[in-house]
């Protein structure tokens, strides 16, 4: 058995798609072969050559180590790991099908397995740092092997999708392509930041000093805020509306979960009649833990009601305020701004 980084995609835009079908897809624009009848890697590479006559010898090589791991390599009763690109959570499933090819299919959609969704939507705060570490390879289509990461992760399964440290473990995990010339893999240093960040916050802004937080981003957005003392808050943490002394529209009402489980419908309904009671035009649930599918569903109806903000879109507006937020919340929370080289994506799957 083994444990795979699958992404949906090269900037994870098919990830619905992934979740709602239960497959997995290779998805390299234009491969419309039957890969299963490759009987050597170097029959791949020859193929790859034609179909992609500009790529240069690196990429092709990358490219053939996640193909070849993908028709060949993966085997039933194998795990997937797949970050979301649009929440701070890891998807967890289970292979099932052996490798399918489907020549009528749209592209790039001509290559996948069925899968078994074990779990969707675990937040990130759930995984060991050198697990996130892994999950953040740029490669497509990986192996994840460092640190009995397929143990501890089937063994999360069994405790709730929860995780406890292990002692002397850490560092970049070990990401493999069965390639056959050695390379240097990149990670997502910008993911790697905001996990630091996030664990940070998570230890720092507990409870209801989570609302501190989101008052002081939103004094930096020039509203004037009214904050409901620590203990029962009747539906609401914050007050916010613009103007000098908060008499200008739009008058928000917020309400901050800093707890690490997504929350689910009930929240936002509670939410939307408080800004009732309130008075108030518009609404802003924060949750440090994410949403559940039923919230998201939801959004589109309540749009020009409510905004959702989960962990990402907090230090979001973090980054994008710190300027201006009050001393205090900057000392707590020291950041600065690193300039690296962006990555390029050869090992992507565009």
């Amino acid at each position: 058995m083994a444990l795979w980084l699958v992404r949906a995609g090269g900037h994870g835009e098919y990830e619905q798609k992934f979740l709602d079908e239960n497959r997995i897809y290779l998805t390299w624009d234009g491969l419309s072969y039957d890969l299963g009848k490759m009987q050597d890697r170097s029959q791949l590479k020859d193929l790859l050559e034609k179909v992609y006559p500009d790529a240069s010898k690196g990429k092709l090589i990358h490219h053939a180590g996640q193909i070849w791991t993908f028709s060949h390599r993966i085997a039933k009763g194998d795990w997937v790991v797949l970050p979301s690109k649009y929440k701070p959570a890891i998807h967890v499933a289970e292979v099932t099908g052996d490798y399918m090819y489907n020549p009528t299919g749209d592209d790039p959609f001509y290559h996948y397995r069925n899968i078994k969704w074990l779990e969707t939507d675990i937040p990130r705060t759930n995984f060991d740092q050198d697990l996130l570490y892994s999950f953040g390879a740029f490669m497509t289509i990986c192996k994840i092997s460092r640190n009995d990461a397929e143990h501890r992760v089937r063994n999360m399964a069994k405790t709730g999708w929860k995780s406890k440290p292990i002692a002397g473990i850490g560092g970049l995990g070990k990401t493999d392509t069965d390639s056959e010339e050695p390379f240097t893999e990149d990670f997502d240093l910008e993911e790697m930041g905001r996990d630091k960040i996030t664990r940070h916050i998570t230890a720092k802004f507990k409870g209801h000093k989570m609302a501190r937080l989101v008052e002081s981003i939103l004094k930096a957005q020039g509203y004037t805020i009214y904050v409901s003392p620590a203990g029962p808050d009747k539906g609401v943490d914050i007050l916010a509306s613009q103007g000098p002394l908060g008499f200008s529209s739009p008058r928000i009402c917020v309400q901050v979960k800093s707890g690490s489980d997504p929350v689910d419908r009930p929240t936002l309904d509670q939410l939307v009649g408080t800004m009732q009671n309130f008075q108030a035009e518009q609404g802003l649930l924060v949750s440090w833990g994410g949403f559940k599918i039923s919230v998201d569903k939801e959004k589109p109806n309540q749009f020009f009601r409510v905004r959702l903000w989960d962990r990402d879109d907090l230090i979001d507006q973090l980054i994008e305020h710190y300027d201006k937020l009050d001393d205090e919340i900057r000392a707590e929370i020291p950041i600065k701004r690193v300039w690296t080289i962006a990555a390029d994506e050869e090992n992507s799957s565009d």
